[in-house]
């Protein structure tokens, strides 16, 4: 069955498909959504997964997007009365995965919810109503009848710090939700097509699984304690059926080179009934942008004291963040090892969600301090409900801090060619151009000068940006922007300015003259020229992409002036 929604530009359908025996997929398809939070742009769309199935009793995994309520529950209701179901299993609690849990305890109360005791409490918050729950452990199991027997598996902070796997020893299905999905929507239910969707799967598993490598590791030593595995029921993209040993062959393989690391950083962070999980996601992100590996440990969970003691000692950074009351004993013993571990020279930065007048994480920045660790970024304090910007900052907070702990390597690395090659290289000269993006209330900019034409029908031109520039997350396929031309003998000012380095979420274009251009981006007033453009795809180019853009308009302030040019002496640098 499919259902359409009205507005076919941004379509939603629901697809239902019989997967294995008495088992259901409901996946929601989200067709044209081209950024899954404001970091990872999406070229394919992505779905979300739900699943029914039937034994003697009935479980429901997982629910949907709250934008898919209405199509959801007419699909739902269709295939079942909502208080016919038994138990509800959350995977996780992160929203787009069970954004119709309060709308389905509404409809049906005596549901129980299973989960992991973190996502029972998280779920407490959301719901704000009693419900029947059943706490599950690693190794538990829930006999729905008809051999539809269920085991879990603990699989904290795949990507989320409450996650549990669900395997089903009758059909020898796992439901894993983020883990092994991808963001990829078609009308195909399973994985036959591998080359197809492994591009996708890697970049899903880079952006998401990455950061949390030691977790995943964790989670397919689990997996492999399982009965044969025949399928993977993923929360996002394509089931695995055709190629599961494969891909998870690749995950460990993916896996076990980020916990080997030449540098790390490691965040240690409380999640806070989750509401700290996207900043932690914002700042991993930003910190991957420059290929360092991250580590991500929730204090709030259950953590081995001596294993955080050996992680602390090994990264060349550290990031923490808590909530403004964090006394739980166990929390405070992780803290008070992180700081006996933390050791002179580490870069450090914190973050605090939620304060209010109290600064709780002044007195624990002073203490890494008077270690002889290093402040890279100003102390982030989010006192009010996140916004774009405020996981912007942390992106840029996280960037910041890698390219501090790897500098002496990009030094080393500039040297690392041949002399003659080197200054060979560097005659190659090049215009210099502002670059100029906004997306919702986020805003960056940044100097180029590697902006070459590359086509005339239709009028197009590529750019390489840098994996770690701020304005890299901007510039995804389908996102516009502004490209100024800077004028030869009258460029000094703007580019002093944007060579300058701005601090985490610092507004790029203050004391700069600016009007909006149509499709939103800065244009520079005192650009000689400038240019409206859409980016239509990106190559992988090693510390670069290289964006290849659309021309649809723009106009020329001064005829008769001249294109300012960038001329360097090497080649292995700007």
């Amino acid at each position: 069955m499919v259902a359409l929604t009205e507005k076919t530009e941004k379509r939603l359908t629901i697809q239902t498909v019989e997967i294995a025996q008495e088992t259901t997929a409901i996946r929601s398809l989200d067709w044209d959504r081209d950024r899954f939070d404001i970091e990872f742009g999406l070229q394919n769309g992505t779905t979300y997964n739900s699943f029914l199935i039937r034994g003697e009793q009935t479980a429901l995994v997982d629910t949907s997007h709250e934008k898919f309520r209405q199509l959801y529950f007419d699909t739902l209701t269709g295939l079942i009365k909502p208080t016919d179901i038994d138990y509800l299993i959350i995977s996780h609690t992160e929203p787009d995965h069970s954004g119709l849990v309060k709308d389905l305890l509404l409809m049906a109360p005596e549901i129980t919810v299973v989960g992991s005791k973190v996502a029972i409490q998280f779920l407490q918050d959301f719901v704000h109503q009693p419900f029947k729950r059943r706490i599950v452990k690693n190794g538990d199991r829930l006999d729905l009848g008809n051999g539809h027997e269920f085991e879990f598996v603990i699989a904290p902070n795949l990507h989320w710090p409450d996650t549990i796997f669900s395997f089903d020893h009758k059909t020898k299905t796992l439901y894993t939700c983020d883990a092994f999905g991808l963001h990829y929507c078609s009308d195909s239910t399973f994985d036959e097509d591998l080359a197809a969707i492994e591009e996708d799967f890697h970049y899903y598993y880079d952006c998401l699984m990455g950061p949390n490598a030691r977790s995943v590791l964790s989670a397919l030593k689990r997996m492999g304690e399982l009965k044969t595995i025949d399928m993977i029921a993923t929360g996002h993209g394509p089931l695995l059926s055709h190629n599961v040993e494969e891909l998870v062959g690749r995950y460990r393989t993916w896996s076990q080179t980020q916990v080997k690391p030449e540098t790390a950083v490691g965040i240690f962070y409380v999640s806070e009934y989750g509401y700290s999980n996207r900043l932690v996601q914002a700042i991993a992100n930003g910190i991957g942008k420059t290929g360092v590996a991250v580590e991500i440990v929730d204090l709030g969970s259950e953590v081995d004291l001596q294993e955080l003691r050996e992680l602390v000692s090994r990264c060349a950074g550290l990031i923490v963040g808590l909530p403004p009351a964090s006394g739980a004993a166990s929390i405070q013993a992780a803290l008070s090892t992180v700081l006996g571990s933390a050791k002179e020279k580490q870069a450090i930065g914190v973050f605090e969600t939620g304060g209010g007048d109290d600064e709780p994480i002044d007195p624990l920045l002073s203490k890494f301090r008077n270690l002889g660790l290093t402040t890279v970024f100003p102390a982030i304090r989010i006192k009010e409900t996140h916004t774009e910007n405020t996981y912007k900052l942390c992106e840029e907070a996280g960037t910041d801090l890698a390219q501090w702990v790897t500098r002496d390597r990009s030094i080393k690395a500039m040297k690392s060619l041949g002399a003659d090659l080197d200054k060979a290289l560097g005659r190659i000269s090049g215009g210099l151009y502002i670059i100029t993006a906004k997306k919702g209330d986020v805003s960056s900019a940044m100097l180029a000068s590697w902006v070459a034409q590359a086509s005339f029908k239709p009028l197009g031109f590529s750019i390489a940006v840098a994996k770690d520039r701020a304005i890299e997350s901007l510039m995804q396929v389908g996102d516009r922007f502004v490209l100024n031309v800077l004028e030869e003998g009258n460029f000094q000012p703007l580019m002093k300015h944007f060579l300058k380095r701005f601090a985490p979420g610092a507004d790029r274009f203050e004391g700069v003259r600016t009007q909006p251009a149509e499709n939103g981006a800065p244009i520079l007033n005192d650009a000689l020229a400038y240019m409206e453009c859409e980016v239509v795809s990106r190559m992988d180019c090693g510390d670069h992409w290289a964006v290849y853009s659309n021309v649809y308009a723009g106009r020329v302030s001064k005829p008769e002036a001249l294109t300012a040019v960038h001329h360097r002496k090497v080649g292995n640098h700007y």
